[in-house]
């Protein structure tokens, strides 16, 4: 019937066991993906949306603002926090580069 397949028992338990373990990677492989794609849908709609502008601060005493990039910059990190609309708006009027 299959003539492919060894004629050794232990041989035979070899691949058997050998196939196994496959499945079973494949199956915590699709689990992982599931996982991580449930997660993602339920964080969507959680996340808070960005703001529409932000301030870079500067380093040191004080800490003043050296520009207001928009809110999605790419380059924010952690001298940066939001602003409304207004600030940004008057920190612009004041000379800070967008």
């Amino acid at each position: 019937m299959f003539d492919d397949l060894p004629s050794d028992l232990d041989q035979l338990r070899t691949l058997r066991i050998w196939h196994a373990l496959w499945v079973q990677r494949v199956d915590a492989k699709a689990a992982a993906i599931r996982q991580r794609q449930t997660e993602e849908e339920h964080g969507r709609p959680n996340r808070p949306t960005p703001p529409e502008w932000i301030v870079e601060l500067g380093i040191g005493a004080g800490r003043p603002p050296l520009q207001v990039p928009a809110g999605d910059c790419h380059m924010a990190g952690k001298r940066h926090r939001p602003v409304d609309r207004d600030e940004a708006r008057r920190l612009l009027a004041e000379g800070l580069k967008p």
